[in-house]
């Protein structure tokens, strides 16, 4: 409980309880764990005091339009992944997710979903660029009024990120052999500088600025048919979305 504290410095409103993670494991979700076994007196397969991050998914199933045929399909809901401070920036987000993507082949299920920020960056270029999820939807408000300081006051708008497990999309990322010249019809960008503007009370207008407007943005883009199917940071940090048909060859999808 306490990494959720520090991860997101939530309340006690927002924290999710240590039974809801022993039911999520136990109803066909996953509750992953990375551990830093060479901490003093860690016990080699880890502990609570020699956690260093998690990942935590429900079951779902789609049905109706939602689902392939209109027949029900399972499907790995992502949602929530923490890394301890200290041990982040070292690749252990994606070792978890990648965890996340062995367990769920393993049992049969090739679809993951989660949401994240659409002004978070980093977020972005790990669910885009290293992973090979594309985005096609847009919520506004998703979770409602949030205690996390990550969120700076702005409303919790989330894009939602879709992960083939098994397309060649991904397959190709994950061996390092992104898809090449594809098609790009819209680039839509965060501004490096949104984390200082969300923790800064003067200067929370001009994040929800740009909020707004990449809201409408996105929302128009998805209307158009198009998706985000690849993500690049500029030099000076900015993130930069890249919107394209998801019907190109050489997408993999």
């Amino acid at each position: 409980m306490q990494l959720q504290v520090e991860t997101w410095g939530y309340d006690a409103t927002d924290i999710i309880p240590r039974k809801a993670f022993l039911v999520m494991q136990k109803v066909g979700g996953q509750v992953l764990g990375a551990f830093d076994s060479d901490l003093p007196g860690a016990p080699v397969n880890g502990d609570a005091s020699s956690m260093i991050g998690f990942a935590l998914s429900l079951p779902g199933v789609k049905t109706g339009p939602n689902s392939p045929n209109g027949q029900p399909y399972p499907y790995i809901h992502s949602h929530m992944l923490a890394v301890k401070e200290g041990y982040r920036n070292r690749g252990l987000g994606a070792q978890l997710k990648l965890a996340q993507r062995h367990d769920a082949l393993a049992r049969g299920i090739t679809h993951i979903e989660w949401t994240f920020d659409p002004v978070e960056i980093k977020n972005a270029f790990l669910n885009i660029n290293k992973l090979g999820a594309i985005v096609r939807r847009y919520t506004e408000n998703f979770y409602g009024v949030s205690s996390s300081r990550l969120q700076g006051g702005l409303p919790t708008d989330r894009l939602i990120a879709e992960w083939e497990l098994d397309s060649a999309r991904v397959k190709g990322i994950l061996e390092g052999k992104p898809p090449a010249d594809l098609v790009i019809e819209e680039r839509i960008c965060v501004p490096a500088s949104i984390y200082q503007w969300k923790a800064s009370e003067p200067d929370r207008p001009r994040a929800l600025a740009v909020h707004t407007e990449n809201r409408h943005k996105f929302q128009q883009a998805f209307a158009r048919g198009l998706a985000v199917i690849g993500f690049q940071r500029d030099p000076q940090g900015n993130g930069i979305f890249e919107l394209g048909p998801l019907d190109q060859p050489g997408l993999g999808i």
